[in-house]
């Protein structure tokens, strides 16, 4: 019974670790670590059962990683909220997990009350990223190899609408598609149309890439205000 806590499960092979993160969100009283496993292949049967609102994953582990689990859970249920947590501060991994559908990505040498008020923006919708990650994502957009045919990159925000505008902006500060909705008075579904749109002008691959597409364009928001 999670008695009003949010039910975590913790996928991590140092059992050292995974028991001072349980320890940690045990004693928060805003989390139940419902299950600690030491290898990927056993939580996928497992998530029926246990039915977790987060899902915190280690990078790299034998035999399959976070990176091959994260699409197999999303497909099995993508109400499941799926945060890396990670030694691995490489942007090439960063973006790898937030393409593959990951709704945050922290370092395990993260403060203890930072992963617990990131933990929490994720279950209302937001994205666990801070700064730090933000920039990394940026260098890993540049990095990435271009799989792009020549003659489409990215547009200027000049070609987008009013209403893109202001959905990338939120999008920027981390809000979900319903509170974008609630924000600008508006529907779900047609928030989705936006961000799909923004997507495909852009020719960026998800919600977090663009953020950090007006975190890497300072102009933005001075065109937000014209």
């Amino acid at each position: 019974m999670k008695q009003n806590r949010a039910g975590v499960v913790l996928v991590d092979d140092h059992p050292l670790f995974r028991r001072g993160v349980a320890e940690l969100l045990n004693d928060s009283g805003r989390f139940q670590v419902l299950a600690e496993f030491d290898q990927a292949e056993s939580v996928m049967e497992q998530l029926q059962v246990l039915q977790p609102d987060l899902l915190l994953l280690d990078l790299q582990m034998p035999g399959i990683g976070g990176l091959e689990l994260l699409p197999q859970v999303k497909a099995f249920n993508d109400r499941i909220r799926v945060v890396l947590l990670t030694a691995s501060d490489d942007s090439q991994h960063l973006l790898q997990a937030l393409r593959a559908g990951a709704d945050g990505y922290l370092l395990k040498e993260t403060d203890a009350d930072v992963i617990l008020t990131r933990l929490d923006a994720v279950l209302e919708g937001k994205v666990a990223l801070d700064d730090e990650s933000l920039q990394r994502l940026t260098l890993g957009l540049r990095e990435a190899p271009q799989d792009r045919p020549t003659g489409t990159e990215p547009q200027h925000c000049a070609d987008l609408t009013l209403r893109e505008h202001q959905t990338l902006a939120l999008i920027a500060r981390g809000l979900s598609n319903k509170l974008i909705a609630r924000e600008l008075g508006i529907s779900d579904g047609t928030v989705k149309v936006y961000v799909k749109a923004l997507l495909r002008k852009l020719n960026l691959h998800t919600r977090l890439e663009l953020a950090a597409w007006v975190h890497n364009h300072p102009e933005f928001e001075l065109e937000l205000e014209s």
